[in-house]
């Protein structure tokens, strides 16, 4: 944890930024957040509206995390909170393969909207240890990743409860709203 902290903080220099985690309901959203702020799995519960935490991993970073209940029903409401948003944590779960479609639909929604114009997309693939994940090239296909050709955005294989992978996605992240607030000032 260490590391990713010292890298994080030569990217960002008294920055602050607002980022929006999305995706639907059991994806591991929580899980991934309360794993990157405590370095540790905690049980969660279904989340009712959403979670604000403030990662600050170094001097310098503060993170604002906006994690968002992903209930059919709560989705709507995604949109009213992503004003000012400099960043997009999308997170999937790779192994409910049903599902992929409804995601699809979701993060392209979100994506058409004009507060979402160029803010940099991090997609998770999270629970990549289960039996019968979709790798991360083949989900990139199937959410139409490589269409997107005027926004930054990067892929990256996790798994919450060990920790796996989200420290890059972290990074990836980072790097890309330090670029995206820069050109945007």
């Amino acid at each position: 944890m260490g590391g990713i902290a010292s890298k994080l903080s030569k990217l960002f220099k008294n920055c602050p930024a607002r980022i929006a985690m999305i995706g639907l309901d059991s994806a591991g959203k929580t899980t991934i957040l309360y794993r990157f702020k405590l370095n540790e799995t905690i049980s969660t519960i279904p989340t009712i509206g959403f979670n604000v935490e403030t990662l600050t991993p170094t001097k310098g970073l503060t993170l604002t995390v906006w994690d968002m209940g992903g209930q059919e029903r709560m989705r709507p409401l995604w949109r009213m909170y992503l004003r000012g948003t400099d960043g997009v944590l999308f997170v999937v779960d790779s192994a409910d393969r049903d599902r992929i479609p409804e995601a699809r639909e979701e993060l392209l929604r979100i994506l058409d909207t004009p507060e979402m114009k160029n803010v940099p997309l991090v997609v998770i693939a999270n629970k990549q240890d289960l039996p019968g994940s979709i790798d991360c090239k083949e989900l990139g296909k199937r959410l139409q990743l490589p269409q997107m050709s005027t926004r930054p955005w990067v892929l990256h294989g996790a798994c919450a409860t060990t920790g796996e992978g989200i420290c890059e996605s972290m990074e990836s992240l980072a790097k890309m709203v330090k670029e995206y607030k820069s050109k945007n000032k």
